[in-house]
């Protein structure tokens, strides 16, 4: 376990490296600079900005300053943020979005796999239907058409709920629906057809065999190893949600990291923008490693330490 762990500690690394060092190639690449937007901005003021963040420095050196800002968890200043920083928007956006997410991967797990449950053990009959039917649906509606009608129905026809800002509980109900509806789908169509597949397996036909009674023989051994191929689909899920969707953030006017990086893409923001991407990066990586280590525990046939 030990060695794994280190093996893809290691991995972790250079993956994060090579983020970095994309990250930072396309943000140069793109024409223009964070200053281009701004209304008669005279020469001389221009380049004193420019001085001030160190971006009239050679490309490499740049490079090196920034790799060097992360490795001490410094991210740099915002271009348009005056006076603040990376860090700051960061902190001051993660928990919102987190909240929004966090009550998101609750419904999504609350719904989704019981949805998953009772569409495989009610296989072909209207109980499936009905599961599938809906499941599709929700695939097939994006998440953004899907808040644009919440707003309209409930925001702007009915009046029941706020059509932006959470600053009561009402108004994390449309975004935590839009945020959740596909992945709610999603994870039930899988944990069906997942189920499924583990119904057919020789140890789950012996386990009927010997008599076990239908409950023992789900929850012990059938959503168990089912569980497997969800797990793996909510380490990558878990990290988007919890560090905010762009689309949903900004339809609802939510100040998460999801609104933070709109606007920096639309005012050229090169540190909000790589900040944010490098955050999610590694926010995502070590989803992935508890992913990898979940399986281990759920099926004891998979050795972290033999995997090629």
């Amino acid at each position: 376990m030990f060695k794994y762990i280190l093996k893809r500690f290691v991995s972790m690394i250079i993956t994060m490296f090579v983020i970095i060092t994309i990250t930072f190639l396309l943000m140069h690449s793109v024409p223009g600079g964070p200053f281009a937007a701004e209304k008669a901005l005279p020469p001389e003021v221009e380049q004193a900005l420019l001085e001030k963040y160190h971006l009239d420095d050679p490309l490499w050196k740049q490079y090196v300053d920034y790799v060097g800002g992360i490795l001490r968890f410094d991210l740099g200043p915002s271009f348009k943020y005056r006076g603040l920083t990376v860090n700051e928007l960061i902190v001051s956006g993660f928990p919102v979005s987190g909240r929004v997410g966090g009550l998101s991967i609750l419904v999504i797990l609350l719904i989704g796999i019981p949805l998953g449950i009772i569409a495989a053990l009610k296989q072909n009959r209207w109980e499936d239907a009905v599961v599938r039917f809906l499941a599709t649906l929700g695939i097939t509606i994006p998440s953004f058409v899907l808040a644009t009608l919440l707003l309209y129905v409930f925001s702007l026809k009915l009046d029941l709920l706020p059509s932006f800002g959470i600053e009561s509980w009402k108004g994390y109900i449309l975004p935590v629906v839009a945020l959740s509806g596909y992945s709610i789908s999603f994870v039930a169509r899988l944990t069906r057809s997942s189920l499924l597949e583990v119904f057919r397996q020789d140890y789950m036909i012996m386990a009927r065999a010997k008599g076990l009674s239908e409950f023992k023989i789900l929850f012990k051994h059938g959503l168990k190893n089912a569980l497997i191929p969800i797990v793996t689909v909510m380490g990558p899920l878990i990290a988007g949600l919890l560090t905010g969707s762009f689309v949903i953030e900004k339809i609802f006017a939510l100040p998460g990291m999801g609104g933070h990086f709109v606007n920096g893409i639309s005012n050229r923001d090169y540190t909000v923008i790589m900040g944010i991407t490098v955050f999610y990066a590694g926010f995502l990586l070590i989803m992935v490693f508890i992913v990898d280590l979940i399986y281990g525990f759920l099926d004891p046939r998979i050795k972290l330490d033999n995997r090629s």
